[in-house]
């Protein structure tokens, strides 16, 4: 088996700081943000912070293949507003510019909300039209779409939302898929056992299609199934429980992409690393 697995580390005092501390926890994969995640605007990456971010990720061992970057939370690529929409697309297009400086090959982003202003096909167009936008203005980087727990009016949730959403994108090769256990569980997308496990991912492969998946984000939940509610819990701690994540480890489909804890008790990501390891069947 050839998985990846890892956390989202802090970034915090320099994003160079990231692979150091996915060192610590003995990840072999990790996610960061690439600025502030709260804020719109950073400035830009000066030639020493590129350099030991590089120096840095060599040290650790970690591929740049295994490296997630998420946008910030500000982002929505279908505002309503049009305004909102273009400072979206702004940011969004400075973050796979700052990838691309680190030399990092993907980021991950939520589809976006509609805010209960427009239509859902509206909301998915906006998005096509903006990661089309970013494709053209950018160059190498993929963007991961990330399924959601279909909180509130974001759209994601459904796999044939992230369909609708690769089949408008232009370059197909720059488009991928985050799939959260969390999200996908309190969309209604059942894991527990290894039928329902099936189940879903059969349905995964027939709608979206194995060769999009990019990473995964690997979180037990502490609503139930269907919830639509998006609230992470520690792994085997939550309603998913652990056969599903032993069902991961153990499916080739997963290999060779980053394999992300977002789970919530950062003081045990080395722990749960380890056990998600020793699942793995030879």
């Amino acid at each position: 088996m050839n998985k990846f697995v890892g956390a989202h580390v802090s970034a915090s005092g320099g994003v160079y700081n990231a692979p150091l501390n996915a060192m610590k926890i003995g990840a072999k994969a990790f996610a960061l943000f690439t600025k502030n995640q709260r804020q719109w605007k950073a400035k830009p990456y000066d030639e020493e912070t590129v350099r030991k971010f590089k120096e840095n990720l060599e040290k650790s061992g970690i591929k740049p293949k295994h490296v997630l970057p998420h946008d910030s939370y500000l982002i929505n690529l279908c505002h309503p507003d049009i305004q909102k929409r273009e400072k979206s697309l702004n940011a969004f297009i400075d973050e796979a510019k700052r990838c691309e400086e680190l030399g990092l090959h993907k980021l991950n982003f939520h589809p976006g909300s509609h805010l209960k202003q427009i239509s859902e096909e509206e909301c998915l167009d906006n998005i096509i039209h903006s990661l089309n936008q970013a494709l053209k203005e950018t160059n190498g980087v993929i963007f991961v779409i990330e399924n959601t727990a279909g909180q509130g009016s974001n759209l994601g949730y459904k796999f044939e939302h992230l369909a609708y959403i690769i089949d408008g994108a232009e370059d197909k090769n720059r488009i991928g898929v985050c799939i959260d256990t969390c999200h996908m569980f309190t969309a209604g997308y059942d894991i527990r056992t290894k039928e329902a496990y099936d189940k879903t991912w059969d349905e995964f492969d027939k709608v979206v299609g194995f060769k999009y998946l990019q990473g995964m984000h690997i979180n037990d939940s502490k609503p139930d199934l269907g919830s639509r509610v998006d609230r992470h819990h520690s792994l085997g701690k939550g309603k998913i429980g652990l056969d599903a994540f032993n069902f991961i480890m153990n499916d080739k489909r997963m290999d060779d992409i980053p394999l992300i804890l977002e789970t919530i008790d950062e003081s045990i990501w080395d722990k749960e690393i380890e056990m998600l390891y020793s699942m793995i069947k030879n």
